[in-house]
């Protein structure tokens, strides 16, 4: 990984390929920031749209543009890291936006006092700081579990939206691009179990999350079914598995699944399980 002169607080990556309008909008909403410690990364796959040439005016600098042929999203991301000059890493797709013009302000605010908070014991950590997203299909701020644990891990973790990754977690792993819908899962769990990483919720909403993209289609859905048996495999015992299954299973995994989804239902749903997390 580059690094600068004076060091860069966040690395923001956007991957894009013929996005169109929606990589305007990812943009703006990231030059909007109030927060101007960061540089964004433009990974693209070779855009044959003029997506690039759409891009807002960029007075500072901060915006550097790569182009790349690659294999897919996960590709994309690990050419990018390469080009990374900050602390931490940060992951926003194209569609998707900030929540509003103070969140790398707040975010920076609550790394400070988890990094104050750690002392001399904190030197050497490993972070990965995390918090809510809201979702354009509901429109509901879906709450990320406040405390980590292995069964959280196999449950379900919060998606890169939401994660700001110091880099030298990055630097020592990137993606798997064998992993076509999960790989972002897998390297959260490899920060979890091996890498060393401490999680550290912060209540805030992160972005707006566009949804219903490449993993959520109805056949990426079954490769992710079976790409999260083989990595969680990796990761944990045949025993844990078997446990955390049944759980699921007896908590009604899947129909809180759908009312989560369901625009009709996800309200209800997204408070109650707000209470559950105590927020």
């Amino acid at each position: 990984m580059e690094m600068g002169l004076e060091m860069i607080k966040f690395s923001i990556i956007v991957v894009c390929l013929n996005a169109g309008d929606r990589l305007k909008r990812t943009i703006e909403s990231i030059l909007a920031q109030s927060y101007g410690n960061y540089e964004v990364i433009v990974k693209d796959g070779i855009s044959t749209d003029g997506c690039l040439n759409g891009l807002p005016e960029d007075r500072d600098g901060r915006i550097r543009v790569f182009r790349e042929k690659d294999t897919g999203i996960y590709d994309g991301m690990n050419q990018a890291l390469c080009h990374v000059r900050g602390e931490y890493v940060y992951f926003l797709n194209c569609g998707d936006y900030f929540y509003d013009k103070d969140v790398l302000k707040r975010v920076q605010e609550r790394m400070e006092k988890a990094e104050i908070g750690a002392g001399e014991k904190g030197e050497g950590k490993r972070y990965i700081f995390y918090g809510d997203i809201r979702e354009h299909l509901t429109g509901e701020r879906v709450a990320s579990n406040p405390s980590m644990d292995a069964f959280g891990c196999y449950r379900n973790v919060p998606c890169h939206q939401a994660c700001f990754y110091q880099a030298r977690l990055m630097e020592e792993k990137g993606f798997e691009v064998k992993y076509k819908v999960r790989a972002d899962y897998e390297h959260f769990l490899w920060c979890f179990f091996k890498g060393g990483a401490k999680t550290v919720y912060m209540p805030l909403v992160i972005a707006d999350y566009e949804g219903g993209g490449f993993s959520e289609t109805k056949e990426n859905r079954r490769v992710s079914a079976a790409e999260h048996k083989e990595i969680t495999g990796k990761y944990m015992s045949a025993g844990q598995i078997w446990k955390y299954r049944m759980i699921l299973f007896f908590t009604l995994s899947r129909l809180r699944t759908w009312l989560a989804g369901n625009p009709a239902t996800a309200h209800v749903y997204q408070s109650m399980k707000r209470r559950v997390y105590g927020k």
